[in-house]
């Protein structure tokens, strides 16, 4: 789709009501059939507006998603509508009114800053994503807050804005960019920029070496329904803060300082952090709070006698400790007539997938098992969610 123009007039519109529902086995038939009708290319364009559509049904739910336009890129890259609402609702608990959203994409950021009352400078310097992010404000009757610009983010002034959100490119030809310098346009200019700002939110990888973290910034890492999405470098709030956000909620875990938990025999319970909590490194704080400690030094799983309510782990009761032994575990699941098995691992190099396969799991029972290491001894855990009441 490199022209945007066709899909916004009346026949376009029409176009894109009609093929809104197609399924992708019937593509074909559905092309075949409107190209009676309607230019070939205008029809290709509302077919492949369709499937973005559908695509980003599951990042902005399906009311939005039908009323919006996207690139694939812009559904790959842009954030879930769930965490660019909790970012909007920080800025406006910081007193911010006005914001100049750099690299805007698609503007699903700028949507959710509009709809919190912020007035927008949302600019990319791709002329396709721009007339997508201008598109996607009128379609949600946002036009007026949120002004739309085609520049070079480097070239534009955010003076008279009370923040600046910006969130560079971390994906290239050769797919995401981990080298926080490679980002288009790399970190030390958005923190640069960030710094010259009242207020500044950069977005990052939520794999930032936590040494890349400035340290006038306040890191936040946030997750949705347990999967890490994101980590953000806040300006002007706390410096040096560490906190873990996760959504829905927000739960937020906030960085005590505290020293590494220590190793521990398995107690009857395992936690599993949240991962935005073992990507802030606040394990401890978990382990703090449930009086627990580390199956191992460097795994991040916390073991405890009592089971304990914390929003920012998941308990399991453990039944069963072995030695890692396909054979063994193969046994003791027949044994106990498991045929719903959830295999989680961490320090382990066996797929999850693969243990299934060989293991055969039978029966009307469930049961969890975690591969790990236990004091550095390859280990199977077995168990089962428990809830604290």
């Amino acid at each position: 789709m490199n022209d945007l123009a066709p899909l916004l007039t009346p026949e376009g519109r029409a176009l894109l009501d009609e093929v809104r529902d197609t399924d992708p086995a019937q593509e074909l038939a559905v092309a075949t059939r409107l190209r009676r009708e309607h230019p070939a290319e205008l029809v290709s364009a509302a077919l492949g507006q369709a499937r973005l559509r559908q695509r980003a049904a599951a990042k902005f739910g399906p009311e939005d998603a039908g009323r919006m336009f996207f690139t694939p890129n812009g559904v790959e890259q842009s954030t879930r509508a769930s965490v660019a609402a909790y970012r909007a609702r920080r800025f406006t608990e910081l007193g911010v009114t006005s914001v100049a959203d750099l690299c805007c994409g698609i503007g699903g950021d700028a949507i959710a800053l509009a709809r919190a009352g912020i007035r927008v400078l949302a600019v990319d310097r791709d002329p396709l994503t721009a007339a997508v992010a201008r598109a996607n404000a009128e379609a949600l009757g946002l036009a007026e807050l949120i002004e739309v610009r085609e520049a070079d983010v480097t070239q534009v002034s955010t003076e008279g804005y009370d923040a600046v959100f910006a969130d560079p490119a971390r994906r290239g030809g050769r797919g995401r960019i981990f080298d926080p310098e490679a980002y288009s346009p790399p970190l030390s200019w958005a923190v640069a920029t960030a710094l010259g700002a009242p207020r500044a939110a950069l977005k990052v990888a939520p794999g930032i070496p936590h040494e890349a973290v400035p340290a006038e910034a306040e890191a936040e890492w946030i997750s949705d329904g347990g999967d890490v999405k994101e980590a953000v470098l806040w300006f002007g709030t706390e410096p040096g803060l560490v906190r873990a956000t996760l959504l829905p909620g927000p739960r937020t875990l906030r960085s005590r300082g505290l020293p590494d938990p220590p190793v521990r025999p398995v107690g009857r319970y395992l936690y599993e952090p949240d991962g935005a909590v073992i990507r802030a490194h606040l394990v401890a704080e978990v382990a703090e709070e449930v009086g627990g400690g580390l199956l191992d030094e460097t795994i991040a799983y916390v073991t405890a006698d009592e089971l304990c309510a914390t929003e920012y782990a998941s308990a399991y009761e453990i039944t069963d400790r072995l030695p890692f032994n396909v054979k063994k575990l193969k046994a003791l699941l027949r044994e106990r007539q498991v045929g719903v098995l959830t295999v989680k691992k961490r320090g382990s190099a066996v797929e999850p997938e693969e243990l299934r396969r060989k293991v055969r799991p039978q029966g009307p029972n469930a049961a969890t098992v975690f591969l790990t290491r236990v004091a550095g001894a390859p280990t199977m855990l077995i168990g089962r969610p428990a809830r604290a009441v």
